[in-house]
Formats: C-alpha cells, structure tokens, sequence
C-alpha cells in the first residue's frame, strides 16, 4: 500500500509539473503572439513617408522652426497642455521622432495591460494569473482604440496608464492625485476620477487631482493664452477641433445626437442632461464596485462614462471598455463568456460587420462603441463578489458522445457537446460576425475573368464528356414557361438563407443539443465551400460568352462587359464552385430528414433541396457540377462533425440503470437516448 500510496503521489506531481509547463508554454505563445501583433501595428504606422509624418502628428510647424498655433489648422484635438508637451517634439527630426513615438506608444499598451492583468479582484486562478497579461496586450495590439491611437500625436494611451498607475501601483495619495490630475490635463473628461475616487474614500487623493488639473491648464493659460482661449472658450473643451462633431469617430452622447440630426439648445440641453444621468449613474456603480472589491471594474466604469460625457469622446479614448472585461456577468458557466465576447467584437471590429448595412439599424451600428461604453457604465449587471455565482457559476451539462464506429472517434475529446441551451446574444453576435467574414471573404476570392471562363469551359467540356450538360436545354425550356420561370426565380431569390435560419431558430428551440450538431456541421460545410472558390474561380453559365444562357434573376447582362452590371460591386460572381445555394439546401434536406418526426416534414425537406437545384439550373447560375461539389463540402461538414466530437446521438445514465457490482452497487450503463430527452434529465437538476 505504501508503494501505490508513492505511486499515487508521483503521479500527482508530475500532473502538476505537466500542467505548469502547459501553462508556461501557452503563456509563452500568448506572449509571442502579442509582440506580432505589435510588430504588425508598428510596420503599419511606420509605414507612413518620414516627409509626412511630422503633418500627421497633428501639431503645426517644421523641424528646426517656430510651432505656429495649436488649432489654427484644424487638425489637433488635443489639449493646449497637450500642445505644450508635444511642441518641443516637433523640433526632432522625423524617422528618429517617427520610430520613438511609436515604440513608446506601443510600450504604454504592454504596460496597461501588465498592470491590468495585475490589478484583477482576489482570488484569481492561478491561470487566469498568468494568461491574462498576453491575452489583454494581444487584444489591445489588435483593437481599435490602439490602431487609431498608434497614429501620430494621439496621447489617448497616456491618459490610461497614469490612471492605472496611480490606483494600483503608486503609493502615497497626493502622488496618485498628481497622475490622475495630468491625465484630466491630457483629457479633460477624465477628471472624473475625481469625484469617483471621493465616493470611495480617497479624498486627499481626489483633492490633489484636482489641484494638479487646475494648476496644468493654468499653466497652458500662460504659456498659450490664444490656444487655450480658442479651445476652452471657442470650442468648448476641444469640440470640433480634430474633426467634425457628428463624425463617427466622435463616440459620445453628444456625437451620437448630432448624428440623429437633432441640433442647436434642445440637442444641448438634452446632451447635458443625458451626461448628468451617465455620469451619476456610473460613478454610484464604480463606486459600490470599488467597495466590493472590484476596483479594476470601477475604474473601467469610470474611464467608460468619461468618454462618453464628454463633448468629444473620440473612438482612440475608448480603451477602457476593453478593461471592463474584469467584470462577471451571468450566473451560468455559459453565459460568462458572452460580455468578454461583445466587447471584443465591438472594440476591434467594423461595424458594418456587427450589423447589417440597413438604414433602420443606422443608429445603432454607428454607435457601437459608444453603446459599448454605456453598457459597461450604466447597464451591465456585472456580479458581486458577495454573489455566491462569483466564483462557483452553475455548472454546464455536457452529453457524451454515443459509441462511435471507429475506435479513435471523438478526434478531439475536448469538443464536448454542451446539452442545454447556447445563450441567445451570443449566438446571434456569432452568427452575424461569422457570415459578415463570409461575405467579406467571398467577396475577396479571385475574380479573374479570364481564369473564371477558362474554368468554365473545362466544366461544361466535363459535363459535355459525361453526357449531364442539361443547363441550357432547361433554361431555355423554362424561359418559354412565364410561370415556372418567376416560380424558380423566387425560390433562388427567397429560400437561400430563410430555411437555414428558420431551421436553427428551431432546434435553438426544441432541440439545443442537436442545434450544436447541425451549426457545426453548416459552418465547417462553408469554411470548405470558401477554400473551393478562392482556388477555382468560375464563371456561371449565365456569365459565359456565346453559350446562349439567359440570366432569369438579374436580367440581360452586357457580356463586352467585365464588370456585368450593378452586382459585381457587392458580390463575387464568380463563387460558383461548389454551389453553396444547393449545398446549404442539402444540409437543410439531412437536418429535417434526420431529425423531424413526422412523415410529411421529412418530404418537405427532401423536396427543397431537389427544387433549388432545379433552381439553379433552370436560372443559369450554377452547373450541375457545381451542385456536385455543393454535396461534397457539405457532406464533409458531417463529416468532419463526426470524426472530430463523434456520433450525433449522446449517451446519458439513466437513473436506475445498473449492472453488478456487490449489494446491488455497480457502475452505471451509458444509453444512447434522443436529445430532448437529455435536456429533460439534465433539466432536473436545476
């Protein structure tokens, strides 16, 4: 027994040494990856020409000579405090002033990141202690504040460090006051850490930065009367400098009303209003956050509620939205990622990818980042470390798989199927950002024309050779047919994405666990689908020359003409191969033949893929073959589902279900058993 007791022991140390070193070498990589990424971020700032760089720094004036004005070119938008720091830059000469500025900046976001990762609420596991760091500085490289903030003469990455550094690391209140009060001189706004740190007990702290505040712009006073005049009195706190008030990049209250077109006193009196909401409601979080514990949080709701109160919070000030992920939403395990998940998407990608291009939903998608920084400040009911879901979140059910034909099936073990319902937001922000890459990526793909037709040849000579060339033949015959030819006509048009769609929306609904399957399945199907177009480019048959299709959908279209009209400028229409029209209306036809329980549902959905295919054809917008290769990704989506997580069916231990075992004890019998009735049992515990 002592020797299994030493056995048991060494097992278990070098589990742990097994584990550190994983640990370490994930760290590593994060580490690695973060400095590519501000390798890349640095190649693309100084990739700007040295003779262009010092008009880009935003502040007038030529190396060797006297600085005119600050805000007599429009461009700076800074403070005059900031003029007076930067001015002496100007002197420098521009690859050396070039390369420093943006090694120094980038250096800001690693520290930022650095103390953040330091600064998250105890207890931290001990891996999120030590992956943290990387991961925040990797998602900062890659975020839009820091691409905008990395350009020449932006000092929004300052700001946010001396903050930091003051809360967390500097010791001594009148200290602390004295970096909080440099970063309200570099941005105005800011001086609500003032009244913050005041709610909070840290009143010698919020005096001393205010003096400091007040003693910085009454020295830019007397250094620069006529800039600070210009910028305090003319354009209240900077608003209009830099740019236009209701440009995009203005992501506060105050841009978001211009943008609505509401303008003169009411759009003021109704800004100032909506600022003094923001600002109390958020400082009241921060300061009962701070109290909990959550300090990280509370300055991150803070710095949030500073950009967007003030008259210009440009989208480069908007760092600390990212810094609100230290907060915990959700009391489900699979809820907690979907806050850290917005804010990703909202902070480092476009817009347009996060919604569609539609005029309804205009405000919204050119707001993102600001409604980003009012959820963290005022909305998101981030928990308590009292909460007893803090640290302990009710645990996910998971099914395991059913016995596979092949030994090694699961590939990868780890790809656990989850039983109860994904979270809807998340879904949905998934799902968007998944087909907008999609979309952009298949817009992308080659669009040679002479290559396209050269495929397009080689395909209908296959089809010639194989004696299935029936394109032109049904195309014709259906043109003759009014009736059947508007019918296919909107088919094409109208069921391509209506049926999937509906068919998620459905098993989301009734049947979560067989969703995941049939998601997974579609979205490996379509990553396939974009290898195939960006390698075989191909002209449809309605957009090859002298083989006599006529193109039912779009119209006549000018041949002589490469850019064929109006949809060649938002589609590639020359992804033809495989046909995802068929492909993702085979998948739909599997997915209900599987899984519908009655008879006349599953012909319904053997039907539609039979109808698009005739579809495509009879349109002229795919060959038959590219219906062949339509079948083959989505066949292996299936596939690949079942080779990397297993069977569709799960295996659950029924209450009961036993087998041996001395006094009627023994282990339990896995039951492959259908989904809906995992989630009953599952269900039960909860």
């Amino acid at each position: 027994m002592a020797n299994a007791a030493e056995h048991s022991g060494a097992n278990g140390h070098a589990g742990v040494i097994g584990g550190t070193s994983r640990l370490g070498a994930a760290r590593l990589l994060l580490w690695a990856l973060a400095g590519v990424l501000a390798v890349r971020q640095a190649a693309v700032v100084l990739r700007v020409p040295p003779g262009e760089w010092l008009s880009d720094f935003h502040v007038p004036g030529s190396p060797g000579g006297l600085p005119a004005a600050l805000y007599d070119t429009g461009q700076f938008n800074g403070t005059p405090f900031a003029g007076l720091v930067l001015k002496p830059l100007v002197g420098f000469a521009a690859p050396p002033l070039e390369v420093g500025w943006t090694c120094v900046t980038l250096l800001f976001v690693a520290a930022i990141g650095l103390v953040a990762a330091r600064s998250l609420p105890d207890p931290v596991p001990r891996r999120t202690a030590l992956l943290a760091a990387p991961v925040l500085v990797a998602l900062m490289m890659v975020s839009l504040p820091v691409r905008e903030a990395s350009s020449p003469g932006q000092t929004a990455v300052l700001p946010v460090l001396l903050v930091l550094l003051a809360v967390f690391r500097v010791p001594g209140e009148r200290p602390s006051g004295f970096l909080i009060g440099l970063a309200a001189a570099l941005q105005p706004a800011l001086l609500l850490f003032a009244p913050m740190l005041w709610l909070t007990g840290r009143r010698p702290t919020a005096r001393a930065a205010a003096v400091t505040f007040a003693g910085a712009t009454a020295l830019s006073f007397a250094a620069l009367p006529r800039d600070s005049w210009t910028y305090w009195v003319e354009h209240l706190a900077g608003t209009g400098l830099g740019g236009a008030p209701d440009s995009l990049s203005n992501q506060s209250v105050h841009g978001a009303l211009l943008r609505l077109g509401l303008t003169g006193p009411g759009e003021i009196l109704l800004y100032v209003a909506l600022a003094a909401g923001v600002a109390w409601f958020a400082l009241s979080r921060a300061a009962r956050y701070a109290r909990d514990g959550q300090l990280l949080l509370a300055v991150a709701i803070t710095g949030c509620a500073a950009v967007a109160v003030s008259p210009t919070g440009w989208r480069h000030q908007l760092l600390w939205v990212l810094l609100a992920v230290a907060g915990k939403v959700g009391k489900r395990a699979a809820d907690r990622p979907v806050w850290p998940v917005a804010v990703v998407l909202a902070m480092t990608l476009p817009s347009d990818v996060l919604l569609p291009n539609l005029a309804a939903l205009a405000p919204v998608r050119d707001n993102v980042p600001l409604l980003a920084a009012l959820a963290a400040a005022c909305v998101v009911p981030f928990l308590k470390r009292s909460s007893p879901y803090w640290r302990e979140p009710v645990p996910t059910a998971y099914g395991r798989p059913a016995a596979a034909r092949w030994s090694r099936v699961p590939l990868l073990p780890f790809w656990r199927r989850v039983l109860s319902r994904p979270n809807l937001l998340l879904e949905l922000l998934l799902i968007r950002v998944g087909y907008s890459l999609y979309s952009h990526i298949r817009a992308a793909a080659p669009t040679s024309r002479s290559v396209a037709e050269a495929n397009g040849s080689q395909i209908h000579g296959i089809e010639q050779a194989l004696g299935i060339d029936i394109e032109r033949a049904v195309n014709h015959a259906v043109v003759k047919m009014p009736w059947l030819e508007g019918f296919f006509n909107f088919y094409y048009t109208s069921f391509h994405f209506v049926v999937p769609l509906t068919i998620l929306a459905a098993l989301y609904w009734r049947r979560p666990g067989d969703y995941r399957w049939a998601r997974a399945s579609l979205g490996l199907a379509t990553v396939l689908a974009l290898i195939g177009f960006w390698l075989y480019p191909l002209a449809p048959p309605r957009l090859m020359p002298d083989l006599g299709f006529i193109d039912t959908v779009h119209g006549v279209q000018d041949l002589a003409n490469p850019q064929y009209g109006a949809m060649t400028a938002i589609s590639n229409q020359y992804a033809a191969m495989p046909s995802l029209h068929f492909g993702w209306s085979l998948w739909c036809g599997v997915v209900i033949v599987t899984l519908a329980p009655k008879g006349w549902q599953k012909l319904l959905g053997a039907l539609h893929p039979l109808i698009t295919v005739c579809a495509i054809v009879a349109t002229a917008n795919h060959w038959v073959l590219d219906a062949v290769g339509g079948a083959v990704v989505v066949s292996a989506g299936f596939g690949l589902v079942y080779v990397l997580s297993g069977p569709r069916r799960l295996s659950v231990t029924l209450p009961g279900q036993r087998r041996g075992g001395a006094a009627g004890e023994a282990e339990p019998v896995p039951v492959p058993v259908p989904v809906p009735v995992l989630v009953r049992v599952a269900g039960r515990g909860r």
